[in-house]
């Protein structure tokens, strides 16, 4: 057996090497550009995948976000909970959040708008966006009459590059009218411009707990939600586990079921056109080489009933042809390995922009070897086929054609 399949390899070696070399480079390039197809979906979803959990982890939620319960619409005796959840173990720290709907006025130019009361201090223990400053600074705790304002809430200089209404370019140090619901009108001071790239953060508008209270002229012990940085060992599972069973009622969750909520149904979306991708570049691939072997299987027929009348056996003639399949398998998915790799590299330096940021191919190793697995499967159904077919006709049929 294994002297046979050395013979049929020999045999395929040698017929691909006196072949037609345009035909061979033409089939490799087939081959590649299918497996490469094959492959850049997947990695252009996992980056899509990638730059949103980055952005809810680093600029929105954290690692996990607390909610008020389903009938209540603040978080009450935030304080209290802030100590018992900073406590538990795998939580590196708690950040209060307090958002308010607003009118924001500048130059003529109005806008609805939330406000988000934080605590800086804390905040920068959770999120990254104090890194994120564009223009100006970043609040400090116990600062009055400052505010700061997303990149798409203030405005480009650029009006292009704009991704909605905004105030017209309001720039770090400019006056900031802000009208509250309970009919409080304040001029602020702009001490920063926010751009994180992600599109949530950067429309946001944010003031700190105590501008907060004097607005409202009142201590303020309650929260619309508080986000929570966790240890980077930690499980965020586990640690959801261990804040309920410290006594919070309110609703818990992490990053995963956020992404879930926001992305599920789109995730599913594009799984199912990948999957439509990966069966056309299939089927491409076995219509290309099932032809390709075809043509040779045709063209050797009389040589194919010589090595029959001189007692070679069917089996050494089908893998012949089943290893020229392999081996321009082979070559196909070397060449598209490296053009999947050389994608990435250029694409790491321009990437993708979408809303919520850059993304850049993300290639699975996973991806790779299934699709792989599967290109290797389809090739030989295609080469096996027409050889079987062939082989399988009578001595004199062959030395006829």
């Amino acid at each position: 057996m294994l002297l046979d399949l050395k013979v049929s390899f020999f045999l395929a070696v040698r017929g691909i090497l006196r072949g037609s070399r345009g035909s061979l480079y033409l089939t490799v390039l087939i081959i590649a550009m299918v497996f490469t197809n094959m492959i850049f979906m997947p990695s252009i979803i996992l980056g899509f995948i990638k730059v949103a959990e980055d952005q809810i982890i680093t600029y929105q939620t954290g690692n996990i976000l607390i909610t008020p319960h389903e009938d209540e619409r603040y978080i009450e005796d935030v304080n209290g909970l802030l100590e018992k959840v900073n406590r538990i173990p795998g939580v590196l720290r708690a950040s209060p959040h307090y958002g308010t709907g607003v009118t924001l006025r500048y130059k003529g130019n109005t806008l609805g708008s939330t406000v988000v009361a934080i605590r800086p201090d804390d905040e920068r223990l959770v999120t990254d966006v104090y890194q994120k400053m564009l223009d100006g600074h970043y609040l400090a705790d116990g600062e009055r009459d400052e505010i700061i304002i997303g990149i798409q809430t203030s405005g480009h200089k650029d009006e292009s590059l704009d991704m909605g209404a905004t105030l017209g370019y309001l720039k770090a140090g400019d006056p900031l009218t802000v009208e509250y619901t309970n009919g409080v009108t304040k001029v602020y001071h702009v001490k920063g411009i926010i751009e994180t790239g992600s599109y949530y953060a950067d429309q946001g508008a944010y003031i700190t707990w105590d501008e907060l209270e004097s607005v409202y002229g009142k201590k303020v012990d309650y929260a619309t939600d508080v986000i929570i940085k966790t240890d980077p060992d930690a499980y965020e599972p586990d640690v959801k586990t261990q804040i309920y069973r410290f006594g919070v009622r309110e609703k818990v969750q992490t990053w995963q079921d956020i992404l879930e909520e926001a992305m599920g149904r789109a995730v599913q979306n594009f799984a199912m056109l990948n999957s439509i991708t990966i069966i056309v570049s299939l089927i491409i691939a076995i219509v290309v080489l099932f032809i390709v072997i075809m043509i040779k299987t045709l063209n050797s027929k009389r040589q194919i009933g010589v090595l029959k009348a001189l007692g070679v056996e069917k089996n050494i003639i089908i893998h012949n042809y089943v290893f020229q399949v392999l081996i321009l398998t082979t070559l196909g998915v070397i060449v598209g390995t490296t053009l999947v790799e050389t994608m990435v590299a250029i694409l790491t330096l321009y990437p993708f922009q979408f809303p919520d940021g850059e993304v850049t191919p993300v290639v699975a190793t996973s991806d790779l070897i299934n699709n792989t697995i599967m290109l290797y499967i389809a090739s030989f159904i295609a080469g096996y086929i027409p050889a079987w077919r062939v082989a399988s006709e009578d001595i004199l049929t062959a030395m006829r054609s």
